[in-house]
């Protein structure tokens, strides 16, 4: 017979606290774009000065974006090379596949590096990796290349998930946070790589939701790593995940689409987007906070999904938010545009930074609770509830 009970080794298994974010990483490529020019950049690029009526439609867009500034791989240099990918749908898939399958996980590299340095800890003590991006999908696949890149144990146990979309900057944590606490000893590396070259295309009358995408995205990688039961003499903590759920929006099947062809990743954005987002809000936070007795939104520190100003603006009016709570977020649209999945892992970086300036007593911008969202293709919503740690000194 066996020396010990199953349940015995399954508690052996576990670790005792919840999954907690010890360290975070960004980074982004160097070309900037600015979105008071963008406009005139990308109907030159593109060959489409001619469409004089539908370039005003796309300043427009860019004009109300709330949008500074953004950062691509892709630069004219390369476009010129690939006059494809400018076209509005013209065969493509090879030349965007070699651009990204190469430079998605470099990216990710360098986000990694920025995290796993502050972190402080050997690179053997990753355990675990979970590599997200919505493009260059491959195999062996980013995740395989990253460990290649970084020199990690082949040993690490990896997840990669492909072609989530926006929302997925919460499943990685709510994945990261089932391993970290059914894993004991565990320390999970998650990156997030995000690069347009997959689906910038050129303009179009009969699909302006395709240029919405165009005046709206950006590039960008975060990492973050994530362990329960931290040793403080060695390891920082800055948050704990304390719970994570996913849903699907009721009624709203095919507002947000996402189709990979010859000529690359098609979207498909519906007008109703962010109504159907402020309308379940509510739902979402009551469902996420009931348990803890939580019923002012106001009263907990906000990570959401920078979608577009439109989603941000009826989520705060739906949910009576004053302007503070969405600072943080606001500002990351504002300096990166929408780098789907590593949008929220750069906001929750910017609200420990903006603390620990501020002069708080805790990473959640001097309050205790906080909820990130996440929104993306289904529609699909991921909630997770995250409890600020008293900052401490570097």
């Amino acid at each position: 017979m066996a020396a010990v009970t199953v349940e015995e080794v399954r508690k052996a298994q576990r670790a005792e606290g919840p999954a907690t974010v010890l360290a975070i990483g960004t980074t982004t490529p160097e070309n900037i774009v600015y979105q008071a020019d963008y406009a005139d950049y990308y109907f030159r690029v593109t060959k489409s000065e001619h469409l004089v009526d539908l370039k005003d439609k796309f300043k427009k867009m860019c004009d109300k974006s709330m949008i500074r500034k953004r950062y691509m791989h892709l630069t004219e240099e390369i476009l010129e090379e690939h006059p494809n990918i400018c076209a509005y749908m013209a065969p493509s898939l090879d030349a965007r596949q070699d651009i990204l399958v190469a430079e998605i996980p470099k990216l990710g590299k360098t986000a990694a590096q920025k995290a796993i340095k502050e972190w402080g800890q050997p690179m053997s003590k990753i355990t675990h990796l979970v590599f997200c991006t919505t493009s260059g999908v491959d195999m062996p696949g980013a995740d395989y290349q990253l460990i290649k890149m970084l020199g990690l144990s082949p040993s690490v146990r990896r997840v990669m998930l492909y072609q989530q979309g926006c929302f997925a900057g919460g499943t990685v944590l709510r994945v990261a946070k089932d391993l970290a606490e059914n894993n004991r000893g565990a320390r999970v590396l998650v990156v997030c790589s995000e690069i347009t070259a997959v689906t910038f295309r050129g303009p179009t009358e009969t699909q302006l939701d395709s240029m919405v995408g165009q005046a709206l995205f950006g590039d960008g990688a975060a990492a973050v790593i994530i362990g329960a039961d931290p040793n403080m003499a060695i390891e920082r903590p800055l948050f704990e995940l304390v719970s994570a759920s996913q849903t699907i929006l009721p009624d709203t099947e095919g507002f947000i689409e996402g189709h990979l062809r010859e000529v690359g990743l098609t979207f498909h954005l519906h007008r109703n987007v962010p109504v159907a987002i402020s309308n379940n809000i509510e739902r979402a936070l009551v469902d996420a906070f009931a348990p803890l007795g939580i019923n002012d939104w106001n009263s907990i520190f906000w990570v959401a999904h920078p979608g577009g100003p439109a989603i941000l603006d009826m989520v705060e009016a739906r949910a009576k938010l004053d302007k503070n709570r969405m600072r943080a977020t606001r500002h990351i649209l504002s300096e990166y545009g929408n780098m789907s999945s590593a949008c929220v892992l750069f906001i929750l970086d910017e609200m420990r930074k903006r603390s620990l300036q501020d002069g708080n007593a805790t990473t959640g911008e001097g309050m205790d609770w906080g909820v990130l969202f996440g929104f993306g293709p289904g529609l699909t919503v991921e909630t997770v509830v995250l409890h600020s740690v008293p900052i401490s000194a570097p």
